[in-house]
């Protein structure tokens, strides 16, 4: 899976709604650094589907049709949150990142399985 992510402009994923308990599914952007995703939730921490993964961490990830099921670890950190959102910049432009991107104090880390690392 590591092949389709490096040639991936989005990931779909699937959360659980913290007050329906209802899948939601949406594509984001991510950066992929070794075994290890990061998202930048468009809205920061205010981002809806962030704060559903705060209260339910597992989530789904779909990259070309390949799937898998991850645990996703919140960022709050300013200077790593910044980190990330410098990555996004140099893949998807700083212009692009501006635009989209109103508030940058969060991130979610995502450690892949060994299987979909590879």
């Amino acid at each position: 899976m590591a092949q389709l992510l490096d040639a991936a402009q989005e990931l779909q994923i699937t959360v659980t709604g913290r007050k329906s308990g209802q899948n939601i599914s949406l594509p984001v952007w991510f950066v992929r650094q070794h075994d290890r995703l990061y998202l930048l939730p468009v809205r920061g921490s205010d981002t809806q589907w962030y704060r559903n993964v705060l209260q339910t961490p597992v989530l789904t990830i779909a990259a070309k049709g390949t799937t898998a099921g991850v645990k996703a670890k919140p960022i709050n950190d300013a200077k790593r949150v910044s980190d990330i959102a410098d990555q996004f910049r140099k893949k998807y432009g700083a212009g692009d990142v501006k635009k989209y991107y109103s508030k940058l104090d969060a991130a979610l880390e995502i450690e892949l399985p060994s299987e979909v690392a590879a």
